[in-house]
């Protein structure tokens, strides 16, 4: 757990924390917004919940930590914005102590992140000619914000450039068009349910993004079968037709969402799962080297780190009676901060932070000599996870998942390839 925090940090909190978009979301459809710096709330699935509360002791350094549940309400300012806050829960303030929340944003700090809230209160005097004009301004609103998700959907991979001066990580919030889509959407769902509803439970979670200063995020979606026991025969359906039609029944895995700086254009990079699923296996392939690739070149020395968590993941899954990790996604994650060129022929000061092999294709005067790059490698998304010690499901399964093994498998040898084929 986060280390502990005085009183009147809980007090702040117990007044309400603004939740922000999450800027580092690069798949999934489940809206994950940002409680501080270093944690990531979502809303609470019971299945998802009760996996992080019962995980088995050796999974846990390859999930996000848990840390706990908030309450989450609909609001809107004194302007009308709509805001989501969140309260602890009641007769939850005990636990507090054990959460960092120096950070985030206060309730008062409440910043504009969508228009304004449709409320109109029909009296005296509003026109009756006003309300039906600005319910006509809002339903325009509602339909632009339709085609600009229909717009995302058609352009499945989109480049931006990013500033030179001032704070690269700092960009992303103007730029990640996927974060956006479910803020959006989340947003509507909740707004409409705003008369029968008003109070969401959120799970708070580790943000696996905080250590990096310009994380690269590559999000995976395993196993051969996506469906949860539970899912209607047209849900079932769907989702077989999907892997079908994609990577996933071929090798076990595929792409649901990328984020990449490319340091040799000074742009960002995002691919979303509309083209992850279009993807031949040659193409899966290659998406997996553009995302180790930062616009000049490969960046081999990440390597060994993932195919080593990779291959320690696949035994602790071998060895996990029941479970089935139906729908949940695979992060990779790794810095895409490019460390400064500094010439062959300096002084040895500059260099001893530097590693002894080049990783610079082009070599000549300047070489970029990496250093032992940390690189992430986590589950994610358990709202269909199942296992036999969940007393409810009615579909009991044996031994391993080995349409998620599989898939972990052929990732590791694909990468391995391209590892084998960039060294020739």
């Amino acid at each position: 757990m986060s280390p502990a925090f005085g009183a009147m940090e809980v007090e702040h909190y117990s007044k309400g924390v603004l939740l922000e978009p999450f800027v580092h979301q690069v798949g999934g459809h489940s809206c994950v917004l940002r409680f501080n710096d270093k944690t990531i709330c979502k809303p609470l699935i019971q299945r998802e919940h009760q996996f992080y509360e019962t995980l088995p002791t050796e999974m846990r350094k390859f999930t996000p930590q848990y840390e706990g549940v908030v309450s989450v309400s609909f609001e809107e300012d004194e302007d009308g914005n709509l805001c989501l806050i969140a309260y602890p829960l009641n007769g939850d303030h005990d636990n507090l102590e054990n959460l960092d929340n120096s950070d985030c944003e206060p309730k008062s700090k409440l910043l504009r992140w969508t228009n304004k809230k449709t409320v109109l209160l029909e009296n005296e005097k509003l026109s009756k000619e006003w309300v039906r004009q600005h319910r006509k301004e809002e339903k325009m609103k509602s339909h632009k914000l339709e085609e600009e998700f229909e717009w995302l959907k058609k352009s499945e991979v989109l480049y931006y450039t990013v500033e030179k001066k001032g704070n690269v990580s700092s960009q992303f919030k103007h730029h990640n068009p996927w974060s956006m889509k479910c803020h959006q959407q989340q947003l509507q769902r909740m707004k409409e349910n705003a008369k029968h509803r008003n109070q969401y439970k959120f799970i708070l979670l580790e943000n696996l993004t905080s250590r990096y200063e310009v994380p690269c995020v590559l999000d995976l979606k395993m196993g051969t079968r996506q469906h949860g026991d539970d899912a209607s025969e047209e849900k079932k359906a769907n989702q077989i037709r999907k892997c079908q039609q994609s990577t996933s029944a071929v090798i076990g895995v595929r792409v649901c969402g990328m984020q990449v700086y490319q340091a040799g254009t000074g742009q960002l990079m995002f691919m979303n799962k509309y083209h992850g699923r279009k993807l031949s296996v040659q193409g899966f392939k290659e998406a997996l080297y553009q995302f180790f690739h930062n616009g000049k070149y490969l960046r081999r020395e990440l390597f060994e780190s993932v195919i080593k968590k990779l291959t320690e993941l696949k035994s602790v899954l071998e060895k996990q009676e029941s479970y089935r990790f139906y729908s949940s996604s695979l992060l990779i994650i790794y810095d895409g901060k490019e460390r400064q060129e500094v010439a062959v022929d300096s002084d040895p000061e500059d260099l001893e932070d530097l590693s002894e092999e080049s990783s610079d294709e082009s070599a000549g005067a300047y070489a970029y000599k990496p250093t032992a790059s940390t690189v992430d490698v986590r589950m994610i998304d358990f709202a269909h996870t199942t296992c036999k010690y969940y007393g409810e499901d009615s579909v009991v399964h044996e031994g391993q998942d080995t349409g998620y093994v599989f898939g972990l498998q052929n990732l590791i040898d694909i990468i391995k390839e391209i590892r084998d084929e960039s060294s020739e």
